[in-house]
């Protein structure tokens, strides 16, 4: 089901090998034996999941976790007192 939801959205992943070697790209095809990993301007490979540890989704730019509407606000408190 995870799979599938990441090829059906094309969801940015990083495909860590068992090796140590971090694959970037999205999953356009899977079966039980392996994951298809789509890549911009590179070949795309067909990897066998027992060569796989761990895939996860690729954070596409998030926002730092301190808002900024706050830090605009606290630093025009500070300019008033």
């Amino acid at each position: 089901m995870y799979l599938r939801s990441l090829s059906e959205r094309q969801t940015p992943v990083v495909v860590q090998l068992r090796d140590g070697e971090s694959l970037h790209g999205w999953i356009e095809y899977f079966d039980d034996r392996m994951v298809r990993l789509t890549r911009e301007g590179k070949p795309n490979l067909f990897i066998y999941k027992h060569q796989i540890l761990t895939i996860t989704e690729k954070a596409r730019g998030r926002a730092p976790r301190k808002d900024k509407q706050f830090e605009a606000e606290g630093s025009s408190e500070d300019s008033l007192a």
